[in-house]
């Protein structure tokens, strides 16, 4: 009895703090937190920004914060950020970090738009040029092309009215949030770049935290003003909570990288190409289409040079006429021509990030190379194989007269009684062999050696 009663008073106080504890959990205030590690800025992260304050504003968070480290992005995509930072009902907190980190291109108007900006030591932001998606000139409704230099002298048209227009949203961003609008603008003009010191001088960012808990402290207390008022931040007893990725967010923000987008692109074409000069095998065909589908989502939103994809179809089917026609290697090194520089052109950013690197450029195209001559040996080698079906592959089998009268009779072939014809004297047992297949008759001569 009395073991019973002590258990029954041990369950109800282990289930009093596993209640007690959920309640303080749920009281507990919070904080959330969304990494980006040299992620480029693309559609993939706009939306993932986007819910992530929506997520923080439905939970009642004190705050979100965005560490960060990238080296910048697609204008459009970070039009959407900034609208969603500006708009947000939670204070939206920028820290680049760790150190080492930087703000670049579209960095900079994601800090700028921050309710609080900060940075972490030996880090850096600037060079806020914009970098829009296509490869053509600009449409109403689509985003303009950037590419070359900046330089005011060798801008387009097209170019300085995106500049222009970059100039004067990064003006207003900072002087909405009380920042540097001169610097603002000279980060779109001139790619002005500073470190975290310098920009704590220049009235850039708020402040400077050697790490998280750093930060924590010192924006407590700050008051910043929101979409539906002002707000003081309160980071005592807080938990830090971050939103991780999605699958379909990882999936698409590697399918928007260059590099990655480039890969899918030539892998897409290699499994063409192989289903195109070995018909009938299907898995190349069907990957091969999966990756360009992949591709071409990633295509779509980089700054893509449509000349680019052209001299790429270009090379295969040079390719693939090869192993058609007889060039004597011709088409092959054409193709290898178009491959290359195809391959160099097919993304227009005056940033490096936003282009195929030369590593990844060179190995397709020896890789290239190789598969092509590869499927070029594979139809020289099923053209001079002897065929085995039709009348062509009748030719030169060897058989054995079954029965032979006055010029014509029946003779085994293959294990088949066929209707056979001859100019040579025959008879049953000799050994002949197949001229030239005649429908359901063969011409047949006695076999030299028999």
């Amino acid at each position: 009895m009395k073991i019973s009663r002590l258990t029954l008073a041990l369950a109800v106080a282990i289930f009093a703090c596993f209640f007690s504890y959920i309640a303080y959990a749920q009281l507990q205030p919070t904080g959330m937190k969304i990494v980006l590690d040299g992620d480029i800025i693309n559609p993939a992260t706009s939306g993932f920004i986007a819910e992530s304050i929506r997520r923080a504003e439905r939970a009642n968070s004190r705050f979100i914060m965005i560490e960060l480290d990238t080296p910048g992005g697609l204008l459009g995509s970070t039009r959407d950020i900034v609208k969603s930072i500006m708009s947000s009902k939670v204070p939206v907190i920028t820290y680049v970090s760790p150190m080492g980190a930087r703000a670049g291109s579209a960095g900079v108007f994601i800090t700028l738009a921050s309710h609080i900006a900060a940075m972490a030591p030996s880090t850096n932001i600037g060079a806020a040029r914009p970098v829009s998606v296509g490869g053509g000139p600009t449409k109403p409704g689509i985003f303009d092309q950037i590419s070359g230099k900046l330089e005011k002298g060798s801008r387009t048209p097209e170019e300085e009215k995106v500049i222009s227009d970059s100039k004067a949203w990064a003006e207003s961003i900072a002087g909405e949030r009380g920042r540097n609008p001169q610097w603002a603008a000279t980060a779109v003009t001139d790619s002005a770049s500073v470190s975290a010191d310098e920009a704590k001088s220049l009235g850039i960012i708020d402040l400077i935290a050697d790490d998280e808990q750093g930060l924590l402290s010192k924006i407590h207390g700050m008051r910043v003003r929101l979409a539906d008022g002002e707000r003081t931040i309160d980071t005592s007893g807080i938990k830090i909570l971050e939103v991780e990725k999605d699958f379909r967010t990882r999936v698409l923000s590697a399918v928007a990288h260059p590099n990655i987008a480039y890969v899918l692109l030539i892998l897409g074409f290699y499994g063409l190409l192989f289903e195109f000069t070995n018909p009938g095998i299907g898995f190349p065909g069907i990957a091969g289409s999966v990756c360009l589908v992949l591709a071409f989502f990633g295509l779509q939103v980089l700054p893509t040079n449509y000349a680019g994809i052209a001299l790429l179809a270009l090379a295969v089917a040079m390719f693939i006429a090869e192993v058609k026609v007889v060039s004597y290697g011709l088409l092959t090194i054409g193709g290898l021509i178009s491959f290359f520089f195809g391959s160099t052109i097919l993304f227009t950013s005056p940033d490096d990030f936003m282009k195929v690197s030369m590593p990844i450029i060179l190995s397709f195209t020896v890789a290239t190379l190789l598969l092509a001559g590869f499927l070029t040996a594979l139809v020289l080698r099923a053209r001079g194989r002897r065929p085995v079906t039709g009348s062509e592959g009748m030719m030169g089998l060897v058989g054995e007269v079954t029965s032979w009268n006055a010029g014509s009779g029946k003779v085994l072939v293959r294990g088949e009684i066929w209707n056979a014809r001859s100019a040579d004297t025959l008879k049953r047992g000799d050994e002949i062999e197949v001229v030239i297949a005649e429908g359901m008759n063969l011409l047949v001569e006695l076999k030299k050696d028999s």
